[in-house]
């Protein structure tokens, strides 16, 4: 399975740039393709191409979109050679940026449960389901709380991978969240 994340930022932020870092160790260098970007920098992490996704007429490519109708399942991953994301950090509420690439694109789309995910939990949600565990089997928390200082703490309203009763958050992130609260 390819994993394509359209980068739909104008730039490539920090944040950005660490959760691709994360896809790209969840998924492997071989299997992570970057479009509507020419940022060098992401040439450790996987493929770079310049191109949209929709201009490369993908055949057998399914669209992670929160509001398909259908959800993924290990099934689909003998249908699907490709899976899309939407490169976008995570307005709240979301803001359906992916509802225009979904018009362009005109394939098959899937849903991995309602919840807002950030962009390398979604991946990881989609790679355990590509290795049979049903999205149901998947054991998730709902906003998470980062203390960035005695008595401080950010909210992040988003939905987290539990991995060993843990919400699955790079500690590169948590010390961005220190460094630059929001």
């Amino acid at each position: 399975m390819k994993y394509i994340i359209e980068h739909m930022e104008e730039t490539l932020s920090e944040w950005c740039y660490i959760e691709y870092q994360n896809i790209s160790k969840i998924v492997g260098k071989n299997n992570l393709i970057f479009t509507n970007t020419n940022n060098h920098k992401l040439k450790k992490l996987g493929t770079i191409k310049t191109q949209h996704v929709y201009d490369l007429n993908l055949k057998n490519a399914c669209l992670l979109d929160p509001s398909a109708k259908q959800t993924l399942t290990p099934a689909d991953t003998k249908k699907f050679k490709y899976l899309i994301f939407g490169g976008i950090l995570g307005d709240y509420p979301r803001k359906k940026r992916t509802k225009p690439l979904a018009k362009k694109l005109n394939i098959p789309a899937r849903n991995i449960g309602k919840k807002q995910m950030s962009t390398d939990n979604a991946v990881l949600t989609c790679f355990m389901i590509t290795n049979n565990t049903p999205l149901k089997k998947i054991k998730f928390k709902d906003k998470i709380s980062i203390e960035i200082k005695k008595g401080e703490e950010v909210i992040l309203p988003y939905r987290y991978v539990l991995i060993n009763n843990q919400p699955f958050i790079s500690d590169k992130i948590i010390n961005y969240l220190k460094k630059h609260p929001l």
